[in-house]
C-alpha cells in the first residue's frame, strides 16, 4: 500500500511539472537596438538598400524611418 502511494505521488508531481511547463513555456526575446547609418547617403526609399548598407557597417539589418526617410540600422543587443 505504501509503495503504491509513493508511486502515485511521484506520478502526480511529474504530471504537475509537465502541465506547468506547457502552460507558460520560457520565451526569451532579444532587444533590438537602432542606430542611424553613417554611410547611407540620400533619402531612404527601399528597405533592402538600407539593410545592405547597414550590413557593411556590422549590423544585422536596417529600415527606412521618419518624415525625412533616414536609414536606421538594427542589431540584437
Amino acid at each position: 500500500m505504501e509503495r503504491s502511494m509513493r508511486l502515485l505521488s511521484t506520478v502526480f508531481v511529474l504530471m504537475m511539472l509537465l502541465v506547468a511547463t506547457e502552460i507558460c513555456p520560457m520565451v526569451v526575446e532579444a532587444r533590438t537596438c537602432e542606430s542611424q547609418s553613417h554611410r547611407f547617403k540620400g533619402s531612404c526609399v527601399r528597405k533592402s538598400n538600407c539593410a545592405a548598407v547597414c550590413q557593411t557597417e556590422g549590423f544585422h539589418g536596417g529600415h527606412c524611418r521618419g518624415f525625412r526617410r533616414r536609414c536606421f540600422c538594427t542589431k540584437h543587443c
